[in-house]
């Protein structure tokens, strides 16, 4: 087994911290990992992604290779269209619809969303909508790891315990919050497909 993961997102988005807990998922496994960051200019909206290579077998290189990624989990519709050339034929997009137009000529998000639509494997969630009526506009990322926790191939059950690990610094409170995010978006997936 071997799962081939794209994140991507903008800056301040919260896509290190989805990676964190996949990755926590990963060796809570007992599986090998290997990830790699692109930081740019995250700091003032920027692009971030993250390469996760997770497997029962050692990997040897964090980079994934065109053509093989099992999911790409965009939380901004834009960045999900820059990695289509990574997803694998059976491979699976899952995006936000929210926008976030950080430069002048940001296409048209209709546009955007009709396109991921022509993906055969596509999810489209609205998760920072599902993240307010969670009580929590800043979760967002954890409602698009819920929605795309069923193709990690990791259990659910030990990524909301990674969540837990990951956040319980914070408080019970941030902690509480989080799982109650993770939770509404693999809800919706599960109420959509």
């Amino acid at each position: 087994m071997q799962t081939d993961i794209i994140i991507a997102g903008v800056g301040g988005q919260g896509i290190l911290s989805i990676a964190a807990c996949i990755g926590m998922a990963a060796l809570k496994s007992n599986l090998h990992l290997k990830q790699s960051e692109v930081h740019g200019m995250s700091q003032r909206g920027g692009a971030v992604q993250s390469n996760m290579r997770i497997s029962d077998k050692e990997i040897i290189s964090d980079l994934i290779p065109g053509g093989t990624a099992k999911l790409i989990l965009a939380v901004e519709p834009m960045e999900a269209l820059r990695y289509l050339p990574w997803l694998s034929d059976g491979g699976w997009l899952v995006t936000n619809t929210t926008p976030l137009k950080n430069i002048k000529d940001y296409p048209d998000t209709e546009e955007i969303i009709s396109e991921i639509k022509s993906i055969k494997n596509h999810v489209i969630i609205d998760a920072d909508s599902i993240a307010r009526e969670q009580g929590s506009p800043r979760s967002s990322n954890m409602v698009m790891l819920g929605a795309a926790s069923p193709f990690t191939g990791i259990e659910y059950g030990i990524i909301e315990e990674a969540v837990r690990d990951i956040f319980k610094r914070k408080g019970e409170d941030v902690v509480a919050i989080n799982l109650k995010a993770l939770k509404a978006g693999r809800d919706y997936l599960n109420n959509k497909h």
